[in-house]
């Protein structure tokens, strides 16, 4: 059961996944997964989801302490524009290249996660898809540009944050926010409720 005294590890440094965490009053600790994040050739999105998201869990499991904690959580998130991923920029002309493909367009975010206990962190108790449709406004050339150059989206995948700066691009979310920021509240709420990791949330 996930408490102060047994919390939950987050296999993820990403900072919106602790404020989503937070923000939920779950209690955590962060042990980041190192592991490559790269699409193999003709790899479908679904299955690269699957793939890193269990690669990711081996790899925080075989870092946590063996007593003390509740449970491990591993997520990814991916952008896909017609069947393709879109990972970070490398810089701001990789990021003003991906934003010019999704602006005046309608793109899906997937994120995976999957959920272990604390007793056999490697061995995944809940795993979950979970996808939304964004669409961009179409946005011109300088806008995208400047935003690009803001540094805001150099870090994530597509290239925009909807929670930043990058919600000025974004017309229309059919399906969780949250997802898209990085980690889908209300589905995680419910798996961590039946594996039995929470308990009267809130």
């Amino acid at each position: 059961m996930i408490s102060a005294e047994t919390p939950l590890v987050l296999g993820s440094a990403s900072p919106r996944r602790r404020d989503i965490l937070e923000s939920l009053r779950i209690p955590f600790r962060v042990v980041p997964a190192d592991v490559a994040e790269h699409v193999r050739a003709g790899e479908p999105p679904t299955e690269y989801l699957e793939r890193v998201v269990r690669d990711k869990l081996t790899a925080v499991a075989a870092r946590v302490p063996s007593t003390g904690i509740a449970g491990v959580l591993v997520a990814d998130t991916i952008v896909v524009l017609d069947e393709q991923i879109l990972g970070k920029p490398a810089d701001v002309n990789e990021a003003v290249h991906l934003l010019t493909r999704l602006v005046g367009r309608t793109h899906t975010v997937y994120t995976r996660y999957a959920i272990s206990s604390g007793e056999q962190p490697a061995h995944i108790l809940c795993a979950r898809t979970v996808q939304s449709q964004v669409t961009l406004r179409a946005a011109s050339a300088a806008e995208v540009r400047r935003y690009a150059e803001s540094g805001e989206g150099l870090d994530k995948a597509g290239a925009y944050a909807a929670q930043g700066l990058g919600a000025f691009l974004v017309q229309r979310i059919e399906g969780s926010y949250a997802n898209v920021v990085g980690l889908p509240a209300c589905e995680l709420v419910e798996d961590l409720l039946r594996v039995g990791l929470l308990r009267d949330f809130p």
